[in-house]
């Protein structure tokens, strides 16, 4: 088994949004990438979409060899993982479609590389019922974009070995990672089952009429979402506490938390709702495109991780 130092090739399998977002990231970290989508046109769409990444990428400080030309694609699976030290899926969240793809994977794969998922809910217990070697299958659940995004939750499943969710853990931290390793699975996995909470809650909102989209992310952007790359929710409200910290925090507001402010039951999805969310969208977005949105997404999170940099190396003087 390759050491996680080891590794030159990185196979990214499915390269839409995601896929192609750890194309680039792996590309930027001075890895050759090899790359399959079975989809009309992927290529030229993964192309596209490193293209778009590279200038951030750059700007964040490429790895010694890094090069865009070290990206190839290929025209099948076993193609693209020949040579491949890590694995990583990113089909759409669909389970038949993991299950089988993953079996696929795992039967043109040494034994001694790990693939990963980046499923963003299914655990891996669901998804390798079908592979003939599940002991080195584990989610790597990333965050879009997985370019930027540090995080990454890495869990085994029932069939899963230790050893596995160990090697991805250390290969994800040698790759840029912020690497919370789960103990458990859980559906959905931590972070985006807080996101959720906060996307229900918004939907809620605009599906009653209370706030529109606009307010919504201004409520967050110039809110609490200050806040959070520096502290999370929990050291947010540790400080809401004064000197008595979280124990004050607790003993003062607990009897809000029966208060009905949210409502975590997911409204139904209507045509109207649907339609509501979409025109707010268009509108807080302007004349902006898409990639406008996504250079400016990107400008911005460069600059936040820089300040929040910058604040860490301060507090360690």
């Amino acid at each position: 088994m390759p050491e996680p130092a080891e590794v030159t090739t990185v196979a990214c399998v499915g390269a839409g949004v995601i896929g192609g977002g750890w194309a680039a990231h792996f590309l930027a970290r001075g890895y050759r990438v090899r790359a399959w989508d079975p989809a009309p046109g992927a290529a030229e769409r993964l192309g596209r979409l490193v293209e778009a990444a590279w200038p951030a990428l750059t700007e964040l400080g490429l790895a010694d060899g890094a090069s865009r030309d070290n990206l190839t694609v290929l025209p099948t699976l076993a193609e693209a993982v020949d040579g491949a030290g890590f694995v990583q899926e990113s089909a759409p969240e669909d389970l038949a479609v993991k299950r089988a793809l993953l079996a696929d994977i795992a039967e043109v794969t040494p034994a001694d590389v790990v693939i990963a998922s980046s499923t963003s809910g299914y655990g891996m217990s669901e998804m390798q019922t079908e592979a003939a070697s599940p002991e080195r299958l584990v989610v790597g659940h990333p965050f879009n974009p997985p370019y930027l995004i540090p995080l990454v939750e890495v869990a085994g499943g029932t069939r899963t070995e230790t050893w596995a969710v160990e090697w991805a853990s250390e290969f994800y931290r040698r790759v840029g990672k912020s690497v919370i390793t789960m103990d458990h699975e859980l559906p959905g996995f931590i972070a985006n089952r807080l996101q959720e909470a906060l996307w229900r809650e918004a939907l809620h909102m605009v599906a009653n009429g209370e706030a529109t989209v606009e307010q919504i992310d201004t409520a967050i952007t110039d809110g609490p979402g200050l806040r959070w790359p520096v502290h999370g929710p929990c050291l947010t409200f540790h400080l809401a506490g004064g000197e008595g910290g979280m124990a004050h925090m607790l003993d003062h507001f607990g009897p809000s938390l029966k208060a009905p402010w949210t409502r975590l039951e997911a409204p139904e999805l209507t045509q109207r709702l649907r339609d509501d969310m979409v025109a707010g969208c268009d509108s807080a977005a302007g004349d902006r495109s898409i990639a406008d949105l996504v250079a400016e997404r990107d400008r911005a999170i460069i600059a936040v991780q820089r300040a929040v940099e910058a604040s860490r190396g301060r507090r360690g003087e």
